[in-house]
Formats: C-alpha cells, structure tokens, sequence
C-alpha cells in the first residue's frame, strides 16, 4: 500500500466525512486492498473481496465521491479486515 492508499484510508476513517474525496482514489485503494473489479453498464463498477462484494455508480460528470458512497466504502472495508 502506498502513502497515497495510507492517506486516503485515513481520509475514509476520519470522523468527519470528506465531501471532496475524488473516485478514484478510492478505486486505486479498493484495488490496492486486493479487491476484484468488475465494470457493469454505464458507470457501474463492483468490487469482490473473497464472498463480499459492493457496487457503486461511478460520481458523474464530477469526480468526488459522495458522502453516503464513502460510508458504504468504509463499510465493506471493515468487513474484509481493512483499517488504517
């Protein structure tokens, strides 16, 4: 995991929710973590850790991610043993 992964977890974890966290930052981690990517129709991108799994639409035409995109992240990601 790079510094960039580190900082964006934390980012994930903090107590304030960011509103100005970019998609693909998120994505490299999900990545990074050892996650499976899978594009579905139009913005529709899931992600598999072993049997768990999350989709999401991709944020369009802007690049942050959403609050409530970013609860479900750290969501799945406590469910697979990922914390900073």
């Amino acid at each position: 995991m790079t510094k960039t992964h580190r900082k964006t977890l934390e980012a994930i974890f903090s107590k304030t929710v960011p509103d100005n966290l970019e998609w693909s930052r998120i994505e490299s981690l999900m990545l990074a973590v050892g996650c499976k990517r899978s594009e579905g129709r139009g913005s529709r991108v899931r992600f598999v850790y072993g049997d768990t799994a999350v989709t999401f639409h991709r944020p369009h035409p802007q690049k942050e991610t959403r609050k409530y995109q970013i609860r479900i992240v750290k969501e799945f990601l406590e469910q697979i043993g990922v914390k900073p």
